[in-house]
């Protein structure tokens, strides 16, 4: 093969995007370059920041990034953690608690408390229930219409009903 004809190597600055292992450059975040990706782009977390009244530090976009850019997802603050670190966006445990209950407390998340030992939190924050999957602690959504909810008691005085959170736990069918 001539030289004219062989193929040369050309340098591409994009990224490279596998579900599995999301890549997060923090250069690509100041940039605001996120390519590739489905779901909320990256310029998106901004705005979005912004419209809740939240400041767009680089920490919340990351997140935010992580979080949204997959579309409606239950994840804690442990797997988001994974997800930074995989992404090569090295932030504290404390700092992802802290900015997933910053982002509950704006609506943009629904905190989901499980066993009250294992928290999770919903992108989706519309009203809507969830089915548990025992063992494999996993959540999935159950549209509102799907469950009808009677007789809800008369909340204390100066309480009002904020939400009305039904999991329906479920396991293997047991043989026999």
């Amino acid at each position: 093969m001539s030289e004219a004809l062989r193929p040369h190597p050309i340098a591409v600055s994009r990224m490279v995007l596998d579900d599995s292992e999301p890549v997060l450059p923090v250069a690509k975040l100041r940039d605001g370059a996120a390519t590739g990706r489905t779901g909320c782009p990256f310029h998106d977390v901004r705005h979005m920041l912004r419209d809740v009244g939240l400041r767009p530090t680089r920490q919340r976009l990351a997140l935010g990034w992580l979080l949204f850019a997959k579309g409606d997802r239950h994840v804690s603050a442990e797997i988001l953690h994974e997800e930074a670190i995989k992404a090569r966006f090295p932030v504290s445990l404390a700092t992802v608690y802290n900015t997933l209950h910053q982002f509950t407390e704006v609506g943009l998340l629904r905190e989901l408390a499980i066993d009250g030992s294992k928290t999770y939190f919903d992108t989706n924050p519309s009203d809507h229930h969830h089915f548990f999957m025992e063992g494999e602690n996993h959540l999935l959504d159950i549209p509102s219409a799907a469950v009808e909810v009677e007789r809800i008691p008369e909340p204390p005085e100066g309480y009002e009903v904020a939400r009305v959170d039904v999991v329906v736990r479920l396991r293997p069918k047991r043989r026999g």
